[in-house]
């Protein structure tokens, strides 16, 4: 949203009407400004909130602090949280916001000293606290320090739940030590921490791109025995996976499993497309994307469209040229905007392949979509 003046006059009939504004309203309001690079804007925003009949307390300050901090401006949040110490009381969740935020900068030497800070000030960390620097350091790639950060959390007697060890098994797969997220997995079981389906995720997540895929569907079906239901990611990671070692009509079987536990998403369809058209399976491509269109819950996004467009240039086949111009009316059709790059790509296959009738209809289609090329002329 960027039409300003039209939001506030939409927030002025809400004062007229008596239907707010509420701080749920402001905080859309102020990430909108944030996420425009307008963060100096949306804290006289938060400020102001009390002429709209809107009084700040605690919960809206945090809300701001938050946005500011996933948009990499902990330092700015940071300032904030110090400015207003009188008018809003030191709180626990306005410490994990901020911590966070120099962890989503993989700054752990300022998130630690923040921590600190909360601790000198007579606030009791929660086990969220310690998660959050936890991941911290695995996201920044200090794998040593965060082993060892979760080795003084068992010696601080916390009870270390599954978000602490999912953090971890993640964090060591991520660097490629799979040994050690299989030993923290078990080393969990053991401790009577039950996985989540999260923890799952991240473990097959982990065998599929540092192990191997058979190592990965043992971990699946053994989370099914064990009376889990997989989710859309869960499927996702074994269907890439399989499809990253060529086994494509396996990775189609599970996606036809899928349908008992969920839908397949556009991320399976289009992992799906995509692996086909690498391997030179065009017509299963097509095949899967005709599956799309039928069933209507998942319709094909730009990046399907992309994927089967740029495939048809492979076998260099007039027939193939012919169905990337279908595709690439059917894209214009349905709402997306191909680049000039596509459209251009497409006639002159086009033009090469001997169908300049239907090139002269993409030429139309591309002026009034005003990506015309500058040396091109109807």
């Amino acid at each position: 949203m960027r039409d300003y003046k039209t939001m506030w006059t939409l927030v002025c009939k809400m004062k007229s009407r008596k239907l707010g504004p509420s701080p749920k309203t402001f905080a859309i309001i102020i990430e909108r400004y944030v996420s425009a690079g307008k963060a100096d804007k949306a804290v006289k925003i938060f400020l102001s909130m009390h002429e709209h009949g809107c009084q700040q307390d605690l919960n809206s300050f945090n809300a701001l602090l938050d946005v500011l901090c996933k948009s990499k401006r902990a330092e700015m949040a940071y300032r904030l949280f110090k400015n207003f110490r009188g008018r809003f009381r030191d709180d626990v969740v306005s410490y994990n916001i901020i911590t966070n935020g120099f962890c989503l900068k993989k700054q752990t030497p300022r998130a630690l000293e923040i921590m600190k800070e909360m601790v000198e000030r007579g606030v009791e960390p929660t086990l969220t606290s310690y998660n959050i620097l936890l991941k911290g350091y695995f996201k920044a790639g200090q794998i040593q320090e965060g082993w060892e950060f979760f080795l003084q959390m068992k010696k601080r007697k916390l009870e270390i739940d599954v978000v602490t060890y999912t953090t971890v098994i993640h964090g060591f797969g991520v660097a490629g030590e799979v040994e050690k997220s299989r030993k923290v997995f078990d080393e969990m079981i053991g401790a009577g921490v039950l996985p989540s389906v999260v923890t799952y995720n991240a473990l097959i997540q982990v065998l599929c791109k540092k192990d191997c895929v058979e190592n990965a569907i043992v971990v699946f079906e053994n989370m099914l025995t064990k009376g889990y239901v997989p989710n859309a990611t869960t499927y996702n990671l074994v269907i890439r996976g399989l499809c990253h070692v060529g086994k494509i009509d396996m990775a189609i079987e599970y996606m036809d499993k899928m349908k008992d536990d969920c839908e397949p998403t556009i991320q399976t369809f289009n992992i799906v497309i995509r692996y086909c058209c690498e391997e030179g399976k065009i017509e299963k491509a097509l095949e899967m994307f005709a599956k799309m269109n039928c069933g209507g819950s998942c319709l094909p996004n730009l990046d399907t469209y992309n994927i089967l467009i740029g495939s048809m240039f492979v076998r260099k086949k007039s027939d193939d040229l012919l169905v990337a111009g279908k595709l690439l009316i059917e894209m214009v059709d349905r709402g997306f905007l191909p680049r000039r790059f596509t459209f251009n790509r497409v006639l002159n296959g086009l033009m090469l392949t001997g169908n300049q009738q239907f090139a002269q209809e993409i030429l139309r289609l591309q002026s009034a979509c005003g990506r015309l090329s500058r040396h091109i002329r109807l």
